[in-house]
C-alpha cells in the first residue's frame, strides 16, 4: 500500500490528520516504547515518576522491591526515551523524559474504565432479568 493510499485510509476512518506510513526502523522504535510499558512495575515507577525526580532508592521503596531490579527495570524505560537519568555523585536521579507517556496511559485507562463498566452493567442486567 502507497503512503497516498494509506493518507486516504486514515482520512476515512476520520482520523484527524493524516498520517504518512512509518518505516520499518521507526515502527521499532514505537514497538520499543510499548514493550518498555508492557511490565506492570514499570508502570508502577511512573506512576511515582509522575510527581517529579526520585533516586533509585526511594523509587525501589515506593514500589516495594530492591534497587537492582529496579534499576534493571530503569534502564530498559530510558533506553526506550521514557526516562532521563542525572547522576549525581554515588546516586541517580530519574525523572520522565516524555510526557506523552502519562497521555498514553490515561488515554487507555479510560478506554478500560469505560470497558469494565459496560460489562459490569451487562452483568447486573442479567442478574436482574
Amino acid at each position: 500500500m502507497g503512503m497516498n493510499a494509506s493518507i486516504q485510509t486514515n482520512v476515512q476512518r476520520g482520523s484527524k490528520r493524516p498520517r504518512p506510513m512509518l518505516t520499518w526502523e521507526a515502527l521499532e522504535l514505537v514497538a520499543a516504547r510499548f514493550r518498555a510499558m508492557g511490565e506492570p512495575l514499570r508502570l508502577r515507577i511512573l506512576q511515582q515518576l509522575e510527581n517529579g525526580e526520585q533516586s533509585v532508592s526511594a523509587l525501589a521503596e515506593r514500589v516495594g522491591t530492591t534497587q537492582p531490579n529496579v534499576s534493571k527495570h530503569l534502564k530498559i524505560l530510558q533506553d526506550a526515551g521514557l526516562l532521563k537519568r542525572r547522576p549525581q555523585g554515588n546516586s541517580a536521579y530519574y525523572s520522565i523524559a516524555d510526557a506523552m507517556v502519562f497521555e498514553l496511559c490515561e488515554m487507555i485507562c479510560a478506554r478500560l474504565h469505560d470497558r469494565l463498566e459496560a460489562q459490569v452493567g451487562a452483568l447486573k442486567a442479567r442478574t436482574r432479568g
